[in-house]
Order: structure tokens, then C-alpha cells, then sequence
């Protein structure tokens, strides 16, 4: 895959100090190799960890090696260990694909190296305004201490040759069960994507959906979910089961999509429908749609512990994570299918040539169909969610 910026082309290029200190970053990342710990629950996500390994060692002379990691938090223990001991330096964790609650943990801790994205020759494509999704992660400021890698975005998926007219809403979605008993329901939500469904029917219905970019109180968390718990209701007894099992997870959801029990499903990934019909995995008819007033969606970043023993090499890997190139290999759906985390209007014409070039499939939204990116709720609210759904609907 050509490179679209090399250590040649930057070698040629110093006359500016940026430039300069970029190739003093190359020089000394050279040999080094990147202990990148990454969630390994994603076949297609560790197959494209691989292939950037090898692009590295032949562009730059760096390797990945992926830690695969059940749980973020694994991560970020080792770091707090290791400052516990006075470990300083010489860390076993170079960078780590992180979100939300891990995030704010290490950079209240000061676990965390940087500012160091504005120094990446790459980040010229990002938009990284105060209010960009690249900027926030969760509501926390990044400040510069992550750097952004692959957009996610909340989707439902559904059967067309079943359902021609999907809900438009999560408002509406009470009234479809209730005309469609048994052909809905959603992941428990002390899985993720469970919290995901209502989360984003809590920034539909809650009075003041500013009110949930705070942390939460007992007293914002009555007023925000009453009107979530009322629509909860009337939706229950037209679920799956009647609302007395869930499944575990999107995964199983999926099945029971494809096994025709339950008309629609969904995810983070606006291409795992298309992924999933590729993989005999879900009917050909699959396809994806969005509530009409957007839909969650985050950024997923990588971070540099502050004691990382191979700091250049992991920034030469955040960098190749944003080259224009890279970024359109990750969202060809038979690679991984993540939408771009780039600005489009600040790529040149070879870029956007290489993204118009992308393979598609019925079942791949456009960008533009996926509508508006709705703001995470502080992390907090996640948390008080899912228990509360616990106590009113598991006795």
C-alpha cells in the first residue's frame, strides 16, 4: 500500500521544527516494538492490528505486538501497579485502545503521556475543535492525551423481507412492539450494547439531555429517567419472551435475527450487517437504520501510559493510524468496515479518491444516511442505568 507520508518524504521536508522533530521521533522509533493492549474479542480487529504490524516493520522499522485484553481495565491496572512500585520508566504497556471511564481514570491519575496528537504529522487531517467528537471522549476533554483511531455509531439492524417500515424512533418503538409482539428485544443491559439501547432512548425522551453531559445525582437521575421508565414499561410486555429473558448479547441478538425469531437487531458498527450477510451470519435482506433524530456515536482512541518503555514507537503507530490510507483500508467492509475518524474536507484529492474507490454492498449505509452523531452521556450515567434496570425489571 503506498504510504502517503513516508520517512523519505518527511526527510526531505525539514525546514520546519514540526518536520524536524517528527524524523528525531522516526529515527528513534526504528527497532522498537509497540506493545499495543487492545479488546482482542474481534477477529476482523486483530487481523487489521496485524496487518498494520507488518506495514510498520517495512515503512518504519516498528512492530506491534497485540496484547489482547477481555477488559480495558486489565491495562490500566498494570500502569497503576507499576507507579505504585515507582516503575517510571521502562512500562510493560507502550499504548492502549481506550474510552470513556478508563480514560478519565488515567488522566486524573496522571497516567497518561502527552500532549502528543497536535505533534503528529497526520493529525493535519482531524478536526480537533473543542467540541469534535476527536476532542471529547465522554464528555472528559482529551486535550491532546489520545489520539483518535475508528468511529463508532449506534445502528439498528432489521430483516426487510419482515419489516418494510422499521420504527423512526425509540418513541415509536413502544407502538411497533405493541403491533409486533415477541419481534423485539435487546441485549441485557449489563452488556454493553443493552446499556447502549438505553442510553439512547434516555437522550431521546429525558426533558434535558444537556442535563446528562454532567455527572449524575440522585436528583438529575429521577427527573432525567422518569419519562425512560414509563416508556420502558409499555414496551416490556411486547418484547421477546414478554420481557422475561434477554440475550447476552449482540452476538446472540444477531442469531435471532438470522433464525427469524426477532425482526430486528443492532450494533456499533454501521458495516456489521453487510459483514454479517458476507459471513452467512444474517439473512440477505438485512439492512440498517437509524432513529431520525441521529444516534449515539464516540470515537475509539489510543493512549500512551507515561512510563511506556517504546513512546516513539507508539506514536508512529497513532500516526499511521491516521494516514489517509490506512484509514480507507479500515473501512473497506471485507477489511473492517469503521468509518473514517478523518475530516473529509481536509483531504487532498488522492485521498478522497481512495475512499470513493471503497468496495460497497446493499447493506452499507452511507455516511450521510447514518444521520446526526448524538453526545455520550457522562460515563456515570452508564453505570446508574443498567442497575437501576436491574432492580425494576429482574426481581
Amino acid at each position: 500500500m503506498k504510504r502517503l507520508i513516508t520517512a523519505a518524504a518527511l526527510a526531505t521536508g525539514l525546514a520546519t521544527p514540526a518536520l524536524a522533530d517528527w524524523q528525531a521521533t522516526l529515527d528513534a522509533a526504528r527497532g522498537q516494538t509497540v506493545y499495543w493492549n487492545a479488546w482482542g474479542g474481534d477477529a476482523r480487529t486483530n487481523d487489521f492490528i496485524a496487518w498494520a504490524s507488518a506495514q510498520l516493520e517495512a515503512d518504519y522499522g516498528v512492530r506491534i505486538e497485540q496484547v489482547k485484553l477481555t477488559d480495558t481495565a486489565e491495562a490500566v491496572s498494570r500502569v497503576i501497579s507499576e507507579k505504585a512500585a515507582g516503575q517510571d520508566t521502562g512500562g510493560s504497556v507502550d499504548m492502549i485502545w481506550i474510552n470513556g471511564p478508563n480514560f478519565l481514570a488515567m488522566k486524573d491519575q496522571g497516567l497518561l503521556h502527552g500532549p502528543f496528537v497536535a505533534d503528529l504529522p497526520n493529525a493535519k487531517y482531524l478536526d480537533l475543535s473543542p467540541t469534535s467528537p476527536n476532542s471529547v471522549d465522554f464528555t472528559t476533554p482529551v486535550e491532546g492525551l489520545e489520539s483518535p483511531w475508528r468511529l463508532a455509531k449506534f445502528v439498528f439492524t432489521y430483516d426487510s423481507a419482515r419489516t418494510a417500515a422499521p420504527p423512526a424512533s425509540m418513541a415509536e418503538m413502544a407502538d411497533w412492539a405493541a403491533s409486533n409482539p415477541g419481534r423485539l428485544t435487546h441485549p441485557n443491559p449489563s452488556d454493553f450494547m443493552g446499556a447502549t439501547f438505553l442510553k439512547q432512548a434516555l437522550i431521546e425522551l429525558a426533558p434535558n439531555p444537556a442535563a446528562l453531559q454532567m455527572p449524575v445525582t440522585d436528583a438529575a437521575f429521577a427527573t432525567a429517567t422518569a419519562p425512560l421508565w414509563a416508556w420502558y414499561d409499555r414496551l416490556r410486555p411486547n418484547l421477546w419472551r414478554g420481557g422475561a429473558a434477554f440475550p447476552e448479547n449482540q452476538s446472540v441478538q444477531d442469531q435471532l435475527l438470522n433464525d427469524g425469531e426477532v425482526d430486528i437487531s443492532l450494533s456499533f458498527d454501521p458495516a456489521s450487517a453487510a459483514a454479517g450477510i458476507a459471513q452467512g451470519l444474517l439473512p440477505e435482506t438485512t439492512r440498517v437504520f437509524v432513529p431520525k433524530g441521529g444516534s449515539l456515536g464516540n470515537v475509539s482512541f489510543v493512549a500512551i501510559p507515561y512510563n511506556a518503555a517504546h513512546i516513539e514507537g507508539a506514536k508512529v503507530v497513532a500516526n499511521f493510524l491516521l494516514d489517509p490510507a490506512t484509514q480507507a483500508h479500515m473501512q473497506n467492509i471485507q477489511v473492517l468496515g469503521s468509518y473514517s475518524v478523518l475530516d473529509p474536507a481536509k483531504l487532498d484529492d488522492t485521498a478522497k479518491a481512495a475512499f470513493a474507490a471503497l468496495p460497497t454492498a446493499p447493506a452499507l449505509p452511507k455516511l450521510e444516511d447514518l444521520g446526526a452523531t448524538l453526545a455520550e452521556p457522562h460515563a456515570s450515567w452508564m453505570t446508574r442505568l443498567a442497575e437501576e434496570w436491574a432492580t425494576r425489571y429482574t426481581k
